[in-house]
């Protein structure tokens, strides 16, 4: 098997700490390159990681012919703009969730993949990927729990401090980006499609101004989907599933620990 050669936008701590490591273990993929607007942050880590390119630029990396793709982790507002700037330079793009700020933001990276059918595009949900998750999937499409009629949902943390980057509201801060995506993603692909009608409801953090707790119910005509997420209350995740002949529920959905049973 052919390996693909991938480049990392920025040094942020989801990619160095998780993504790329694990990435690095894939038998076709190799991790050659990563890009800082330090240079001497993006050799450290080049260093650390075993990647043998460092550069001080984003674009830098982009023009090096010899990456196929590039994994963007770059902050939520510049999820967009340099996914579509890879793309531009025929790169593939593994992109950071959440695509993009909203629905007009993400639409023109739909567009610009489009233009360039030779290219992928994908939102890096990895939990997808999971075992607990496929195994879950298979029971679900087997009829193990009977018809799906409900998903129940949560996924919470405390963090309040105003200088994480999860706190500013300008560039895409706020827990329905952070956090409630993934009840959001978890429920259409269970349900397998779009949800017909959607109810929520919001708070914001008076003084960070971005949201800090949210829930929402989903219809999607064979059933329904609610779930909470928060950046401001107690830590906690779980999903359930439950069918008319029976009921999945997941432990830790969203980042299982990777030297733990799941359950």
């Amino acid at each position: 098997m052919e390996s693909i050669k991938w480049g990392v936008l920025s040094t942020a701590r989801i990619g160095v700490n998780k993504v790329v490591p694990g990435m690095a273990q894939a038998s076709n993929c190799r991790m050659i390159a990563i890009a800082s607007s330090d240079l001497s942050k993006a050799r450290d880590w080049a260093d650390r990681l075993g990647l043998p390119i460092a550069y001080g630029s984003y674009e830098e990396l982009l023009a090096d012919s010899s990456i196929d793709a590039i994994y963007n982790p770059l902050p939520n507002h510049l999820h967009v703009d340099w996914s579509i700037k890879a793309l531009e330079m025929g790169k593939h793009v593994l992109c950071e969730k959440p695509l993009g700020l909203d629905t007009e933001n993400a639409q023109r990276l739909v567009d610009a993949a489009e233009s360039h059918p030779e290219l992928k595009v994908m939102e890096a949900f990895m939990y997808r990927f999971h075992p607990q998750w496929i195994e879950a999937k298979r029971l679900l499409d087997d009829g193990k729990i009977g018809k799906l009629r409900s998903i129940h949902s949560i996924f919470s943390y405390f963090n309040d401090d105003p200088d994480n980057i999860r706190n500013q509201a300008d560039i895409g801060g706020g827990g329905l980006l952070d956090i409630g995506c993934y009840c959001v993603s978890l429920s259409r692909f269970l349900f397998g499609g779009l949800p017909l009608k959607v109810v929520g409801k919001v708070e914001r953090d008076p003084i960070l101004k971005v949201d800090r707790l949210a829930s929402g119910l989903l219809d999607f005509g064979t059933g329904t989907s609610s779930f909470t997420c928060s950046t401001q209350l107690s830590r906690y995740q779980r999903v359930q599933i439950l069918g008319t002949d029976g009921r999945i529920e997941i432990e830790i959905p969203f980042n299982a620990p990777p030297d733990e049973e799941t359950r």
